[in-house]
């Protein structure tokens, strides 16, 4: 596994970044954290715990209860990249979660986003 800086940053360090883009955009705290249930199989209360530890990256989709497997249905250009030509497991996961936040922000619908 390719040691990306990005895999050893907390988790919570990252998520207000979600939740302001989210926000600015007219989105909802509470459609950040259903998008990452959604994703990785946390609940709330192990979400938020997750988010107090300070757990980084690699450790918080490691312990993920069970992801979602349509999560291979998420297509599309992040950070410059495809998000399907991804080989890294984690880097994907990760990128699968910024694509997701990303759709949150242009305004597509939930039931799109968590490709219902």
């Amino acid at each position: 596994m390719a040691n990306h800086r990005i895999y050893s940053m907390s988790f919570a360090s990252v998520y207000p970044h979600y939740i302001k883009k989210a926000e600015k955009k007219g989105r909802s705290k509470e459609e950040v954290d259903e998008i990452i249930r959604w994703l990785t199989g946390y609940s709330q209360e192990q979400l938020e715990a997750q988010i107090e530890k300070q757990t980084d990256f690699a450790t918080f989709f490691a312990e993920a209860p069970s992801m979602n497997p349509n999560r291979a249905l998420i297509k599309g250009v992040i950070c410059g990249v495809r998000v399907e030509e991804i080989e890294e497991p984690l880097m994907k996961e990760i990128r699968y979660l910024d694509k997701l936040i990303d759709e949150l922000a242009k305004g597509k619908k939930m039931e799109k986003i968590l490709r219902s």
